[in-house]
């Protein structure tokens, strides 16, 4: 893995490091120079906002207590000319670290405190190339898109399976897993009374769900024990990443509400948004429901798949708190009266 790091790196992957102490910028290049990377280091924000204003780089890793401006400040204004930067943040400790609604608001992907070692940054920043050679991809293949309907409908759905493939060859179990979200949602969607068009975007949302897991470690995407709060915390960046992914196609743009925000909940205790009731995106609502009944009706590594009862149990349990209550009463109709249609997608789409 650190071999092909190396050579993507080596093949024109910037990254530019700023801290306005000079010890730890020389600290950082020796150590991402040792592990294949070339690193520009700045000690003076101001001076970091502008090389970036003309300049190209891939990805940042950023201190937020600085002087004159602070991290938060730097990103403000990089975010006003540059939405496509990569950015991780460093912190002296947690407790000094911005809200988690700034770090939301101006799109940082990631942070983490500082240490000697640099371990864990480097997953981040290893993490972070994987996210920004799909974005790149998914650019190029924007820009070599065909101005007729067709060819871009082609281009669309053909991207759309290059890159969940890619995801599934990562982690096993959204081997079968994304089809059937996919399916579900479009079942649900169907009994909603949904147009045709919609029931498309449920589809395609569906299948590319996940996608933001190319970015996460493999040491704890694929750990079958449990996973720590850090960890934990890493697994859940993956809305976030696989909407920063998508966010220069223009013919994703649709479904980047559903890969974004699956994981919130009815009641705003979800990630990564916080969103609660009517301001979740209708389609990841729906999303939601389907994720979870698969979830739960899936085997895993730690488990057996539930029994159909304790699965509607836990669904009406959760109606209104982690679900849209309308949306989980037409799914529990379905598993009511309709079940024959969901053994349909579990066949056909067995693990």
């Amino acid at each position: 893995m650190r071999k092909n790091m190396q050579s993507a790196a080596s093949t024109g992957y910037k990254i530019i490091a700023v801290d306005d102490e000079e010890g730890i910028v020389d600290s950082l290049s020796v150590f991402l120079k040792r592990s294949g990377y070339d690193l520009i280091g700045v000690t003076d924000p101001l001076e970091a906002i502008e090389r970036v204003k003309n300049e190209h780089f891939d990805l940042m890793v950023l201190d937020f207590i600085m002087t004159p401006i602070h991290g938060d400040k730097v990103v403000e204004e990089i975010r006003k000319f540059n939405k496509e930067l990569y950015i991780l943040l460093l912190t002296g400790h947690k407790d000094l670290a911005p809200p988690l609604e700034t770090i939301r608001k101006l799109d940082i992907q990631g942070y983490c405190e500082k240490s000697d070692k640099f371990d864990q940054l480097l997953l981040l920043i290893e993490s972070g190339i994987k996210s920004i050679a799909q974005m790149n991809e998914i650019k190029r293949i924007n820009d070599a898109l065909s101005d007729t309907l067709d060819k871009l409908e082609k281009a669309y759905l053909d991207s759309v399976e290059t890159l969940r493939y890619t995801v599934e060859a990562k982690d096993p179990y959204t081997r079968g897993h994304s089809d059937r979200v996919a399916a579900y949602s479009v079942l649900l969607g169907k009994h909603l009374g949904l147009s045709e068009d919609d029931l498309k975007v449920l589809r395609v949302g569906g299948l590319f769900h996940d996608i933001g897991k190319i970015g996460i470690p493999d040491s704890i995407l694929l750990k079958e024990s449990k996973l720590t709060d850090d960890e934990y915390s890493e697994i859940k960046n993956h809305p976030a990443i696989g909407a920063h992914i998508l966010c220069n196609a223009e013919v994703f743009k649709d479904i980047i509400p559903i890969v974004k925000h699956h994981h919130e909940k009815f009641d705003g205790s979800g990630y990564p948004g916080k969103l609660a009731g009517n301001d979740i995106p209708y389609f990841a609502r729906i999303a939601a429901v389907a994720d979870t009944f698969d979830a739960m009706t899936s085997r895993r590594t730690y488990r057996d798949s539930l029994p159909l009862e304790i699965v509607t149990s836990e669904i009406e349990r959760c109606s209104g708190t982690q679900f849209d209550p309308e949306i989980a009463k037409v799914f529990l109709d379905i598993l009511s009266h309709h079940y024959d249609e969901v053994e349909k997608i579990m066949e056909e789409f067995k693990s």
